[in-house]
């Protein structure tokens, strides 16, 4: 089975590993990583994010230790559009968060008004954090949590996001 996924991966964490483990599971793994252009239209907060070739490197080596567990191959492309990858007809299934399932859908009405068979939408849940608010890329940002959902101690050694 051929599977998608896409996104920003900036830093990458246990809610995309989530996602990478579950589309490894179903096939071979097709990544899109948003351009430099693309990532910041795709957010809706705004915060740095890394360069395309240092987003890519960081992806390709989480992507190669979870291609060798399932014995999957991979591949990563540059998204230049929102609905980027999924449109091309050599996909089955696209892996999503709830949060993405919306775009998913928009992918699957383009798909049709193109002549192509809609993907299986395979909506993988969120990954919460200690503190049960969901793993995202903006919290290890702001330095809440880190990569695997840990609530990280403030600058006066509180546990910070309300845990203390």
């Amino acid at each position: 089975m051929k599977v998608a996924l896409g996104g920003t991966f900036d830093p990458i964490h246990d809610g995309h590993r989530a996602l990478f483990d579950r589309a490894f599971e179903l096939g071979t793994v097709t990544v899109g990583l948003t351009s430099d252009e693309l990532a910041p239209k795709t957010r809706s907060e705004d915060r740095p994010i890394r360069a395309f070739d240092r987003r890519k490197a960081s992806l390709r080596a989480e992507l190669e230790a979870r291609a060798d567990e399932h014995d999957r191959a991979f591949d990563i492309r540059k998204l230049t559009q929102p609905t980027g990858i999924a449109t091309d007809e050599a996909f089955d299934v696209l892996v999503v968060s709830p949060e993405t399932k919306t775009g998913g859908k928009r992918v699957n009405e383009i798909r049709r008004q193109h002549g192509l068979d809609p993907l299986r939408l395979e909506v993988v849940d969120f990954v919460y954090a200690d503190d049960g608010e969901i793993i995202t890329s903006t919290r290890i940002l702001r330095g809440e949590i880190d990569e695997h959902g840990r609530v990280t101690p403030d600058r006066d050694g509180q546990m910070s996001a309300g845990t203390n």
